[in-house]
């Protein structure tokens, strides 16, 4: 059992290292498909075109693949809270590849997270044996994860259909909370799946099970939600910010789940499980630090309007709107007039 927790542990670093380097490569991506059209952070699609979006995919892919087989291995207890270290991989190369500064507090973060994840680890619980897809789909069919499902799916369909259109653009717990909720199912999905692969080519036949093809189609359904709303969260706020908050977010749902269904920390004593809380809690705290280092992406304005200088205050007219006006700090000491016609860029 250690061999096999030492084996989801090593696959679950690689993890961090390649998904931590896709979110960088991907937000350079879809920064220069937004410089010649639609944004996703705004609906757009256009990043499918661009092939540096195509590189940090199949980077992420990569990641998402090395951490697949980890969750075959080691508990999601133990796996999930080491994508802290994405986070620090991250914030390094958003320093030199994106010029977003990583001050001296938010290196201080990213030893946080190096501290918490060691705790975790040495105090993670053993991974219990699985030995069919038919005994996961029980486990997955208990009424309390049953109850848990049903709110994570009601709680992401109020976000997608009312929230997202309205507050999605400012608020960036929205696109992130759906991306975390979908993630809690798509692990515990991803989990079976993965079961199934080991014991087939064990020679265990579990294909012949439609258990196994329903936790496919959950996965998927969940992988391409996540990707979607992801996107547009990279698009619109800074990465910085995006990486801890998903991160703190997706692991605490993550784990929520895998102690419902799995009841991972049964058996464990007292104080192994305070001491891996403890480690979670240094984890979260990195990340909090880490984000409050980071200067946010500057708004874009929905009016297109750029100030000249910080005492310049500018007024626009439309065929019959009234005047509005957008000030900055104090009083303007010059007051520049445009008359907008039908169309103004």
């Amino acid at each position: 059992m250690y061999s096999s927790n030492l084996k989801g542990f090593v696959l679950a670093l690689a993890s961090s290292a390649f998904i931590g380097s896709s979110f960088i490569i991907k937000k350079k991506g879809l920064r220069r498909a937004g410089s010649n059209g639609l944004r996703a952070g705004v609906g757009g699609y256009r990043y499918l075109l661009e092939p540096l979006w195509w590189v940090g995919m199949v980077t992420m892919i990569v990641g998402e693949i090395a951490n697949f087989v980890a969750y075959v291995y080691a508990p999601a207890v133990l796996v999930t809270p080491l994508g802290a270290l994405s986070i620090i991989v991250s914030a390094v190369l958003a320093h030199f590849m994106l010029k977003e500064k990583l001050q001296k507090m938010g290196i201080l973060g990213c030893l946080l997270c190096i501290v918490g994840s060691t705790v975790i680890v040495l105090h993670s619980p053993q991974e219990r044996s699985l030995t069919s897809v038919l005994e996961i789909w029980e486990l997955a069919t208990q009424p309390a994860f049953l109850l848990y499902t049903a709110s994570a799916v009601a709680v992401a369909l109020l976000l997608i259909l009312y929230c997202a259109p309205l507050y999605g653009q400012t608020n960036i717990f929205i696109y992130i909370g759906i991306c975390s909720l979908m993630g809690s199912l798509t692990v515990m999905s991803v989990k079976a799946i993965g079961t199934a692969i080991k014991l087939t080519l064990e020679g265990i036949n579990q294909a012949i099970y439609f258990q196994t093809w329903i936790f496919a189609m959950v996965a998927i359904t969940c992988i391409i939600i996540q990707l979607n709303y992801l996107n547009m969260a990279l698009d619109t706020f800074n990465t910085a910010v995006v990486s801890p908050i998903y991160y703190a977010l997706f692991t605490s749902f993550t784990i929520l789940a895998s102690a419902i269904m799995f009841k991972d920390y049964y058996g464990q004593s007292a104080s192994s499980i305070a001491s891996e809380l403890c480690g979670f809690i240094t984890v979260l705290s990195g990340t909090t630090v880490l984000q409050g280092t980071r200067e946010p992406d500057p708004l874009i304005n929905a009016d297109l309007y750029t100030p000249l200088s910080p005492k310049v205050s500018w007024y626009f007219q439309g065929n019959g709107e009234p005047w509005k006006q957008k000030e900055e700090d104090g009083a303007p000491f010059n007051i520049i007039t445009i008359i907008r016609q039908d169309h103004f860029k």
